[in-house]
């Protein structure tokens, strides 16, 4: 199993959204790397979820892989704000996969306390200048975040 970690802004599509909807699509990754990401998720794998552009952003807690990568349709979609024009049927350049939720955690985990945790320093997210939507999360630091978010 792997673990990522998904940003999303909380006006646009956040943990709650999910919560009511079950499942969802992941789409309007327009980024190659973050593209590469979601393209070697494999059903099960688990995610933070993480509010950005709030104050303060952090991981509200947890979502799952449920399927396979496939392509993002919005890719496709004229009317889409995620089309692109490079893409067709036949070689659509764009992926996704499909999310569902899993839990809200009683503690939200803020990026600043991320940060400031001697054992994340490593993580993704606390990096300067990251801004990739999807990245992945190191064992030990899915661990350590759980437990944070959990309040254990």
């Amino acid at each position: 199993m792997q673990y990522w970690l998904f940003k999303s802004e909380p006006d646009t599509f956040s943990l709650d959204h999910l919560k009511k909807m079950k499942k969802s699509p992941w789409d309007g990754v327009r980024n190659y790397m973050a593209r590469n990401f979601l393209r070697a998720m494999k059903p099960g794998d688990l995610g933070f979820f993480y509010h950005s552009r709030v104050d303060p952003p952090g991981i509200a807690g947890v979502c799952k892989v449920v399927s396979q990568p496939y392509d993002d349709f919005t890719a496709l979609d004229k009317k889409s704000k995620y089309y692109d024009a490079k893409s067709t049927p036949a070689n659509n350049r764009w992926s996704l996969v499909d999310v569902e939720y899993v839990e809200h955690f009683p503690h939200f985990v803020t990026l600043e306390e991320l940060k400031a945790h001697p054992k994340l320093t490593e993580m993704v997210v606390t990096r300067k200048g990251n801004r990739l939507s999807i990245s992945p999360v190191q064992s030990s630091d899915w661990k350590t975040v759980l437990a944070l978010g959990r309040g254990k």
